[in-house]
Formats: structure tokens, C-alpha cells, sequence
């Protein structure tokens, strides 16, 4: 399974496998990583799931769709280019490795 970082608000790292074909936000509240509210369950209806993508892999995330460009204009914490819905990236192989930060808030 490829793997993924993700880095908390607090900033604590956790590396974290990530079954191809399920979601971030799956992954992330499945293993506990704080940050991620997750409300609407994946369905993006809530933006509770904000995260930042970084470093050079975020490149091979698929561009958004039109749906999650809109909900990203409902973010609790700062909207930036680098902004996703974690509920709307499906973990590939060619992710393995992908640096996931969460922002301070979701609500």
C-alpha cells in the first residue's frame, strides 16, 4: 500500500497506509489523524476536510472538480492554491509518498 504523511495542526507527522482507490480523508479518520472533521462523510457537502497538498507530488493530483472548487469557497481556515477537499483525492500508486498538511480548523 502506498504511503502518505500527513501533517496535524499540531504538527506532529504521521506516515500513514492508504488502500488505492480510498480516499485521503478515508485514510485519515480510519488511522485517527487529527484535523480532519469529515462531516457530510465524503460526499463533499461541508468542506470539513481541508487540506494542503505539498511538495512536488501534489503535481500528479488530478485537478479539481467543479463541485469541490465551489465548496473549497466555504474552508474554515485560510483558502490557498495548494487547497484540496481530502474527500475528492483517490490514493494512487503514483501518490506514494504525498505530504498532506491539515489546517488549525475545519469548523
Amino acid at each position: 500500500m502506498p504511503n502518505i504523511t500527513f501533517i496535524e495542526p499540531s504538527g506532529d507527522e504521521r506516515v500513514v497506509d492508504v488502500p488505492v482507490g480510498w480516499s485521503l480523508m478515508q485514510a485519515a479518520t480510519s488511522k485517527g489523524v487529527e484535523g480532519i472533521d469529515a462531516e457530510c462523510g465524503g460526499s463533499c457537502a461541508c468542506a470539513t476536510c481541508h487540506c494542503y497538498l505539498e511538495g512536488e507530488l501534489a503535481a500528479l493530483v488530478p485537478a479539481p472538480a467543479q463541485g469541490e472548487i465551489s465548496m473549497l469557497d466555504s474552508v474554515a481556515a485560510e483558502r490557498r492554491p495548494n487547497s484540496r477537499l481530502s474527500c475528492q483525492i483517490k490514493m494512487t500508486p503514483a501518490l506514494e509518498g504525498l505530504v498532506v498538511r491539515l489546517p488549525e480548523t475545519q469548523t
